[in-house]
């Protein structure tokens, strides 16, 4: 699930190599930007203007900006961005690569945008964010967001006291009735054929959670659009206002195959990631990972961190770079 946003004015993208190109204008992209450019690095934010959080109409958990609309966030981030000499582009890439070193050795990347246009870069910050891949279940994803969530902290507070339905997708959708059932008495627990022991069956049956072993046929709408309930497969209707799924969360890779980054997946089925170590540092020489991308259970707050701390290391390699090439420039001067 992914959602556009409106676009909004872009940057034009520099001809001459840049200290840092972040490609993903989300929260981790905008803060390791943020850190970057007031370190006076020269750095290019690519947003293709799809953040996962889109759909929905506040951001939550995040102290002081509890409560705001994610677009008034980005739109504040990027404004932050600019005041300090970086630059945001509107714009989908394509592809990235690394490029031939300069003439003193540093590292080049090569990055190119859906119109054409190319970026030459020291370093890359991948910062793409994930996609949620919902259940096949017709109807679901027209209410991504609203009365269909995934995360009790993002949303649990405002489908409190409704009758709340979780459909089972793995074994992590019973840790996910755990914490929905924190947040109303009127839970249901629709298994979709998957297993549960009679240790998990007890513990539901003390809290009040119902099980439905009956497969869920689609979601059911009323006539103004909200949601009701689901239809089971034996055609029967159980009304339900609110929707949580475990979502499989998936890091976006799209136009990046060139960077060769590793991957790794996570069990039961969670989702897949890039894989990456201190202050997001990765295996290719040169590139950082943060956010979604890396850790599929950031939140706002976290993702924001994440790239604030990726930036500040790479200000620090290139730092160390610049220093190395004035010495051996002067070096080579004396002779």
């Amino acid at each position: 699930m992914s959602a556009q946003t409106s676009p909004y004015d872009s940057d034009a993208l520099p001809t001459d190599t840049v200290d840092v190109v972040v490609i993903g204008g989300g929260a981790a992209g905008l803060n390791g930007a943020l850190m970057l450019a007031r370190s006076r690095r020269s750095v290019i934010v690519i947003d293709s203007g799809t953040p996962r959080n889109a759909p929905a109409e506040a951001m939550h958990g995040f102290i002081v900006l509890d409560g705001t609309p994610p677009p008034e966030i980005l739109q504040r981030g990027r404004e932050q961005v600019r005041q300090y000499g970086g630059r945001v582009v509107f714009g989908e890439v394509t592809g990235a690569e690394a490029a031939a070193p300069s003439a003193d050795g540093d590292l080049r990347f090569t990055v190119t945008l859906a119109d054409g246009r190319t970026l030459t870069a020291r370093r890359v910050l991948v910062a793409t964010g994930l996609r949620d891949v919902l259940p096949e279940v017709p109807g679901l994803a027209e209410h991504w967001g609203h009365s269909v969530v995934h995360c009790p902290y993002c949303h649990g507070w405002e489908v409190r006291d409704e009758p709340i339905g979780i459909l089972a997708t793995g074994p992590l959708s019973v840790h996910h009735a755990w914490l929905f059932r924190q947040l109303t008495d009127d839970l249901i627990y629709f298994a979709r054929g998957t297993d549960l022991d009679s240790e998990t069956r007890a513990r539901f049956a003390a809290r009040g959670i119902r099980v439905v072993e009956t497969d869920v046929r689609e979601v059911v709408n009323d006539t103004d659009g909200t949601l009701v309930g689901v239809r089971l497969a034996d055609g029967t209707l159980v009304e339900r206002r609110v929707l949580a799924v475990a979502t499989r969360m998936e890091a976006r890779t799209e136009g990046l195959d060139g960077l060769k980054l590793p991957m790794e997946d996570l069990p039961d089925n969670m989702g897949r990631r890039f894989a990456s170590a201190m202050a997001g540092t990765t295996e290719v020489p040169g590139v950082w990972v943060a956010g979604n991308a890396a850790d599929l259970a950031a939140q706002v707050g976290a993702s924001a961190a994440a790239g604030a701390l990726a930036g500040s290391h790479i200000n620090a390699m290139l730092a160390t770079a610049d220093t190395d090439a004035a010495l051996a420039s002067a070096q080579k001067a004396t002779g």
